[in-house]
């Protein structure tokens, strides 16, 4: 892949359809995830589909000719950005032992307002208008609205504050991964290496943090959950993660960012359609919002 790249300053029809269909999987897979975590404990099937993302990005890189290992300057960059992406994903999963999935949704999803803070600072042309700003708002509040009555109204959970600050540092640290790749000299990498430097750090992170909470190990599962996992890895870590370092390269991250808005309203979707979760006012009311949202933020 060539280290000269054609930025774009707005979103396209094609990064628009791909923003919506990877953000309709990762709606997904929290489905998917919900259904297995039951049989394989949350952070031991992280490290299953983070080992299997790495050794598919490896296969697929040695078959394209794209040099993962080559000096290139961005050893530094690379480690930083895959320790943030996996201090992300384990402050969700030990958030979730002091929090309401509704209140860690919520507050995970701050992240794109770190980006739209933080990101104009080092790269100018990521500035956000004030058109833009509020459709921002208006797409959190409707996150916001969507998981209200579970927000507002969930059973207590002893150390709730602690996971709700758990889950603030999960959407600070998702922020910096998108910074981090998009203001040093990632930027400048391949989407493969970029994704590397994330899934191998946190496959290397993630079963220590598995053993630290005690959770147990083992193959023997159904093939219900190995066909979960596999879907996680091969869709999930590898091409749809693949697909947004690809973006990220190409496109404004403030932009971008805002369609994940999309993927907790997608997940209450799939719960109806797959779940039989019944559909609710607020649901439709969060669709509209978020869509509204991201038309604002998407204006030229």
């Amino acid at each position: 892949m060539s280290l000269t790249t054609v930025r774009k300053t707005h979103l396209d029809s094609l990064a628009i359809t791909l923003l919506v269909v990877c953000c309709a999987f990762w709606g997904f897979q929290q489905i998917l995830i919900k259904g297995t975590v039951a049989e394989v404990p949350p952070l031991w099937q992280a490290s299953l589909r983070f080992w299997g993302a790495a050794l598919l990005i490896w296969l697929w890189c040695a078959a394209r000719g794209v040099p993962l290992f080559k000096r290139d300057g961005t050893l530094k960059a690379g480690l930083l950005a895959g320790s943030l992406f996996a201090g992300e994903f384990a402050f969700i999963y030990l958030g979730l032992m002091h929090t309401t999935a509704s209140r860690l949704t919520v507050f995970l999803y701050t992240s794109p307002f770190v980006v739209a803070l933080l990101l104009p600072r080092v790269v100018p042309g990521e500035k956000l208008r004030r058109i833009q700003w509020v459709g921002l708002v208006i797409a959190f509040a409707a996150v916001a609205l969507a998981f209200g009555e579970g927000f507002m109204h969930g059973s207590p959970v002893a150390g709730q504050w602690l996971g709700d600050g758990m889950a603030l540092a999960a959407g600070a640290l998702w922020g910096l991964t998108t910074l981090t790749i998009r203001a040093t000299t990632l930027s400048t990498a391949s989407a493969e290496k970029t994704l590397f430097y994330q899934v191998a750090v946190t496959a290397v992170v993630a079963p220590f943090v598995s053993l630290a909470l005690g959770e147990t190990w083992s193959l023997d599962y159904s093939a219900h959950a190995w066909g979960s996992l596999a879907i996680q890895t091969g869709v999930g870590a590898f091409a749809s993660y693949l697909t947004w370092m690809w973006m990220l390269r190409h496109y404004p991250a403030t932009q971008m960012s805002t369609f994940t808005f999309l993927t907790p309203v997608f997940a209450l979707v799939f719960g109806v359609v797959l779940l039989n979760e019944p559909l609710t006012l607020q649901l439709v009311l969060a669709l509209v919002g978020v869509a509204i949202g991201i038309v604002l933020v998407s204006k030229r």
